[in-house]
């Protein structure tokens, strides 16, 4: 659907949809990357949105909780988002 409508960006956080989409081309990113732009944005608090999502069945390493909270205090904000290599 994504190369249908040419979308921008893709939300994955299946991590083999992830690498099909990447093998395809396009561009993703994933829960951890909303929340980061989010945050750069000034929108959310990275800290409190992160202690809610450890809250829930969501499942991630406590590095990826740690490279987000990273990700959002970046100055200039470099936006998470990922491109075939």
């Amino acid at each position: 659907m994504a190369e249908e409508l040419h979308a921008a960006l893709l939300l994955i956080d299946d991590r083999i949809g992830a690498q099909v989409a990447l093998s395809r081309g396009l561009t993703i990113t994933g829960t951890f990357g909303v929340l980061v732009e989010a945050a750069q944005g000034g929108l959310i608090q990275i800290e409190v949105a992160l202690r809610k999502l450890q809250e829930t069945n969501f499942r991630a390493t406590p590095g990826l909780y740690e490279r987000a909270l990273e990700m959002a205090r970046l100055q200039p904000p470099v936006l998470p988002r990922r491109t075939k290599e």
